[in-house]
């Protein structure tokens, strides 16, 4: 396999090769501290207030695509072969602002300035994309976007105003997209990438075979994704993540696809590129899929990271394991099955082998007589770490619940289903007793813990809580419906 040891990618309109790319160096870094553009600020340092927001632009199958992404706990080694844009390329030849910039002037959406490129860089993806966006669809923009200073409305009436200052179909992204794509596409050359001290090596395998092989000749390597939460060991922990194998690159680990009556979903794929087809399949989860994280984190965090870390909080295992979700490990060129509920073994313990990567999930159809439903709790709306999270799948027949997967996440040491109340309600009329039951079951199945995120009580009665809801959501005989957009 032929190597190669530089970081190739195009920094605004410049080409850019670096050598010696440590594991553990950010972009943020790196364009603030090599490059000088100091647009770009480092406020939280983990993915949550988007100061440091930019856009990359890389290749798929579907073409050249953007997405704004955390530059503080993106890594430079990510963006090889990658379009990376700063809030300093917004600005036309003679300086003129950009109507992203513009619309922000005129509406008052800036005061002390530190947050404001972030937010351009955010509204500039969905004014690319949506050029006359509705609100909703700005307050999801810019989920990953905190302001102290001016509040939201001024910065929300610039974004729907944008379009009265240009148009994206004159923009640079648009105007030099063939270009770009070109610049890009000579840039694949099909190499494994080996970069960095002996200590901090980053590897970026040439493909998933290139992937596997390397995790045998490094067994004891950082899988590297989508970063949002090993970022996170690196700007807050301090941790050496060397040698540190990146995959994000890996199109063959993004594939999307129905096969049969079951949904697949490449372990590499973000929560953004398997939006569509996860709430097309399963409606239940379009507001759910919202709430995980930001729009930036979700253009970076994959599904299958969030199942590999093996987080008792993690937002998408319950959800799966109430789904039936099976996952496919790979070690070389061996593959096994294992249910997903069967992964988690104990705190920090997964069953996953020394040499081996999670390479996709499966995802059963619901039948038509399925009641799903996904819930999280936390402490803020948006963007936040869940307290508690479950997924719930009900099989009513004929008046009587036939099957039954409930999942919680945040209740153990793992996410974890809830055998008990499960117990207590298959077989059972579907009635607000069995429910109960149900309910009054779930301190037989958890003992939570108490943290900074709640309370062992909190957490219990939210998690019996939302099986009353679930309840009422779904029955037919229930005087004033419960139907609230999300919890």
């Amino acid at each position: 396999m032929a190597h190669r040891s530089d970081i190739r990618f195009v920094l605004n309109g410049k080409d850019i090769a670096v050598s010696d790319v440590g594991a553990d160096q950010t972009l943020l870094d790196y364009i603030r501290l090599d490059r000088h553009l100091t647009g770009s600020k480092e406020g939280c340092a983990e993915g949550d207030c988007g100061a440091c927001t930019v856009l990359v632009g890389r290749l798929s199958d579907t073409g050249l695509t953007y997405m704004p992404v955390n530059a503080c706990i993106r890594f430079l080694a990510s963006v090889d072969g990658c379009h990376v844009v700063t809030v300093e390329y917004l600005s036309g030849p003679d300086g003129r602002l950009h109507p992203v910039q513009q619309a922000m002037v005129e509406h008052h959406g800036s005061q002390c300035g530190f947050c404001t490129p972030g937010f351009v860089m955010s509204l500039y993806a969905l004014w690319m994309a949506v050029p006359e966006p509705s609100e909703t669809q700005v307050e999801t923009a810019l989920q990953g976007n905190l302001c102290r200073c001016t509040g939201y409305e001024p910065i929300i009436k610039a974004a729907v105003a944008i379009s009265q200052y240009g148009s994206p179909a004159a923009d640079y992204l648009n105007t030099e997209r063939n270009a770009v794509t070109a610049r890009l596409q000579a840039l694949q050359d099909g190499k494994r990438v080996v970069s960095g001290p002996d200590d901090n090596l980053c590897i970026l395998p040439a493909d998933v075979d290139d992937f596997a092989q390397c995790l045998l000749e490094y067994p004891s390597a950082t899988i590297v994704a989508g970063a949002t939460d090993v970022g996170l060991w690196v700007t807050k922990f301090l941790r050496n993540i060397g040698p540190a194998i990146f995959t994000g690159h890996l199109n063959e680990l993004k594939t999307v696809s129905k096969h049969g009556d079951s949904l697949i979903i490449g372990a590499g794929a973000s929560y953004t590129e398997c939006q569509d087809a996860m709430t097309q399949h399963f409606p239940h989860l379009a507001p759910y899929w919202d709430r995980i994280a930001g729009w930036q984190v979700r253009n970076m965090g994959t599904v299958g990271g969030n199942i590999a870390n093996g987080s008792p909080i993690g937002d998408t295992p319950p959800v799966l394991i109430s789904l039936g979700a099976e996952i496919t490990l790979r070690r070389g060129s061996d593959r096994r099955n294992l249910l997903l509920q069967d992964y988690f073994i104990d705190y920090g313990k997964q069953d996953r082998r020394e040499g081996e990567f999670v390479e996709s999930i499966h995802i059963p159809l619901p039948a038509s007589d399925d009641l799903n439903a996904a819930y999280k709790i936390s402490k803020r709306r948006d963007e936040d770490i869940s307290s508690v999270a479950v997924g719930i799948n009900a099989t009513v027949r004929d008046g009587v619940i036939t099957g039954c997967r409930i999942a919680f996440g945040g209740m153990a040491a793992t996410p974890k289903r809830a055998t008990a109340a499960e117990q207590a309600l298959v077989g059972k009329t579907w009635s607000e007793q069995a429910f109960e039951t149900a309910a009054e079951a779930l301190s037989g199945d958890f003992a939570p813990l108490s943290d900074w995120r709640a309370s062992s009580e909190y957490r219990m009665l939210s998690a019996q809580n939302l099986l009353r809801r679930f309840f009422l959501e779904n029955d037919a005989a229930t005087t004033t419906p419960i139907q609230l957009l999300s919890a």
